[in-house]
């Protein structure tokens, strides 16, 4: 099975991308993160990200949301972010890696549980907010910076999926991953 990451800043599009994936026929895996805020927030916890415990407790649910996925017949799968995206969010909001987090980022690197070549989806230019997503477009871009250079850190292989109408972003990302299976690299 081949798992392939699909990431980016916030209102980068990755939503809108994984959706007309998964309407194209692919499996996808959802993001974690939006639905611990979601779930915070109907608690009564406005801003969840501000607790440090945050950070595990999207990285266990991104977990857990990647074993069960695991025992899917699916040739390929998309997964909407994953623990190096959380990564990257500990930087963003100051938070050291906790054991947890560095633990299931090592596994995901030494188990190979995804592709090494990731679906960077850029920023559109500006951002949209929402309940989930407070932050501005100048937040934005350094979040993608940050998020850029975790990925790197880690050893991945970044595709910039560049601005573009959805179909555009779509086919940038299926000619890359019937690349991946025949060998040839016709996108970078």
């Amino acid at each position: 099975m081949k798992r392939f990451i699909i990431t980016g800043a916030p209102g980068a599009g990755k939503t809108a991308i994984i959706r007309q994936l998964e309407l194209e026929g692919f499996s996808v895996v959802e993001e974690a993160a939006t639905d611990v805020i979601a779930a915070a927030q109907a608690q009564g916890t406005a801003q969840p990200w501000t607790h440090p415990s945050f950070i595990d407790v999207v990285a266990k649910l991104q977990r857990d949301r990647q074993m069960r996925a695991a025992c899917q017949p699916d040739e390929v799968q998309f997964h909407d972010r994953c623990v190096v995206c959380t990564a990257a969010l500990a930087v963003y909001l100051g938070y050291p890696l906790s054991p947890f987090l560095s633990s299931e980022v090592e596994r995901a690197k030494k188990e190979a549980i995804f592709e090494n070549r990731v679906f960077f989806i850029r920023n559109l230019g500006f951002v949209t907010p929402t309940e989930a997503r407070r932050i501005s477009f100048e937040e934005t871009v350094r979040f993608e910076r940050i998020h850029e250079e975790t990925y790197r850190e880690f050893g991945f292989e970044l595709v910039s999926v560049e601005p573009g109408s959805l179909i555009e972003r779509v086919n940038i990302i299926k000619a890359a991953i019937r690349s991946t299976s025949t060998g040839v690299r016709n996108v970078d």
